[in-house]
C-alpha cells in the first residue's frame, strides 16, 4: 500500500511545482518551508517502505505530519492572498495521502 501512496505522493509535488514558485514569489520563506514539507512526504515514505517495526510506522507518522504541514502551508497562502482557490485535484491528492498515512499509522 505505501508505494502505491508514493506515486500520489509524487504526482502532489508536481501539481504543487507552479504553487510554490508562485507563493514563493510572494513570501520566500513560506514557498521555502512548503518545498520542504512537500519533498518530506515521498521522502519519508520511501523511507517507510523499507524500514521496520518502530522506524517503519515513525517515518509515515513523519511523512502525515509533513503533508499536513503541506496543507497548512497552502490554507495560510490562500488566507493572505499568495493564491487564489487551489486545484481540486491537488486538494484531492494531498487528503488521498493524508488518508492513506493515517490507516497506516494506525495499523
Amino acid at each position: 500500500m505505501a508505494l502505491r501512496i508514493y506515486g500520489v505522493a509524487i504526482e502532489m509535488l508536481r501539481l504543487l511545482r507552479p504553487v510554490i514558485q508562485r507563493i514563493g514569489t510572494k513570501d520566500p520563506n513560506l514557498g521555502d518551508q512548503l518545498r520542504r514539507a512537500a519533498a518530506s512526504v515521498p521522502l519519508n515514505l520511501s523511507e517507510g517502505a523499507y524500514s521496520q517495526g518502530r522506524n517503519e510506522r515513525a517515518r509515515w507518522h513523519t511523512a502525515m505530519g509533513s503533508a499536513a504541514e503541506v496543507r497548512a502551508c497552502l490554507d495560510v497562502a490562500e488566507a493572505l492572498g499568495y493564491v487564489n482557490t487551489l486545484n481540486e485535484e491537488l486538494r484531492s491528492k494531498l487528503d488521498h495521502v493524508i488518508g492513506t498515512l493515517h490507516r497506516l499509522t494506525r495499523r
